[in-house]
């Protein structure tokens, strides 16, 4: 016989359920009428003459490397002509794993340096920081009203931090409510696009649950957002591994060509190539792809050079690199000259908190009228 204290459980687990289950039949008939995604190429298509809005950001972890540039920096950079950008710094969101903040306005100065170097014109696409606009906070907490503990622990990206990172039942409500978080994040700014990686696109789907539910209860606030995929590749670190600064396996975007260089000659390469002139598999070298990245030009000649064994794996390495420096000259330059005077990035920060400010008040009170609050 079942103790009370199960019976209530299973009670909130069926409750959970059937929340869910009705959740995704009021809203199947939108779901297929909407694509969740929209591919690089597609926004004229999409939207017309009209400029979307986008809302991109990142947790400040201080110095960016080439991956950061290549997979979401670069994409963003394309867009400010084409779409209306917010630019976030994810500083809320580092509480989720990290609780030592002594470091968070430097990491944030630093990453907004590399934004802004590498071609962010914060003219165009104000850059804040989330702790600066309190209304992320005051949506997040409506928002977690409209979701069941049951959704938040299905979310795939959960589970994997939860094995990751070995946390098991020492999970925080702010880890677990991440996601919501991050809705509140993108809907305050009514974006209509997300710039995401394939493997994000269920963080989107998440955020579009929230604007259909908040409309079906309180009336038309928020567009449904979709995910922006665009043509970018994915770059492995030095050493073959995920490229992660916490493993040393990068490159900066304001490392210098000698270190840059230095990096670039412990690159892991095709093991079965141990000499020169042995016939080598440009497919499998992480060096190839940077090739592809930064030398589409020669990389038919790398390609054939790396097969054949007349192209040596130092002179390969030596080529990208040179390439790369070449390319990051201009902004390295306006790199090292924004780093002379930090509080300069910081004013520009500060005068994108009050453009950010006041759009996401705009929301709020939307969003108050709608609920009756006043």
């Amino acid at each position: 016989m079942k103790s009370l204290r199960e019976f209530r459980l299973l009670r909130n687990d069926m409750e959970d359920e059937s929340v869910t289950n009705s959740h995704n039949k009021r809203f199947m008939s939108e779901e297929q009428k909407t694509s969740a995604v929209i591919r690089e190429g597609e926004l004229q298509k999409t939207f017309g003459t009209k400029k979307p809005r986008i809302l991109s950001g990142m947790r400040p972890t201080g110095r960016l490397h080439i991956g950061h540039f290549a997979g979401a920096l670069e994409p963003w950079v394309k867009l400010q002509n084409v779409a209306e950008n917010y630019h976030l710094i994810a500083d809320y969101h580092v509480l989720t794993t990290k609780l030592d903040t002594s470091d968070i306005l430097q990491l944030s100065i630093d990453m907004a340096t590399d934004w802004i170097a590498f071609g962010i014109d914060p003219e165009k696409s104000p850059i804040f920081r989330q702790s600066k606009v309190k209304q992320h906070t005051e949506l997040f907490l409506i928002f977690s009203m409209l979701i069941t503990k049951a959704r938040l622990e299905r979310n795939p990206a959960v589970k994997d931090q939860v094995r990751d990172l070995g946390i098991g039942e020492g999970m925080t409500y702010g880890h677990l409510g991440y996601p919501v978080l991050q809705a509140a994040d993108i809907l305050l700014y009514k974006a209509d696009l997300v710039p995401v990686g394939e493997d994000q696109v269920p963080h989107v789907e998440i955020t579009r649950e929230f604007a259909r539910d908040f409309n079906h209860h309180y009336g038309n606030v928020f567009p449904v957002p979709r995910a922006y995929l665009s043509e970018t590749p994915r770059l492995t670190g030095t050493d073959g591994k995920r490229m992660s600064k916490s493993l040393g396996n990068t490159i900066l975007l304001s490392d210098t060509p000698d270190d840059t260089w230095k990096k670039m000659k412990t690159a892991v390469t095709d093991p079965q190539k141990v000499r020169r002139n042995d016939p080598g598999r440009p497919e499998i070298c992480l060096v190839y792809g940077y090739h592809q990245k930064w030398n589409p030009l020669e990389v038919q000649e790398i390609h054939d050079g790396c097969s054949s064994g007349a192209l040596g794996c130092v002179d390969c390495k030596k080529r990208v690199t040179d390439k790369i420096n070449e390319s990051f000259a201009p902004q390295r330059e306006k790199r090292t000259e924004l780093a002379k005077n930090p509080d300069s990035v910081l004013k520009i920060i500060e005068q994108g908190e009050i453009r950010a400010n006041d759009e996401a008040e705009k929301t709020m009170k939307d969003v108050r009228s709608a609920m009756k609050f006043g």
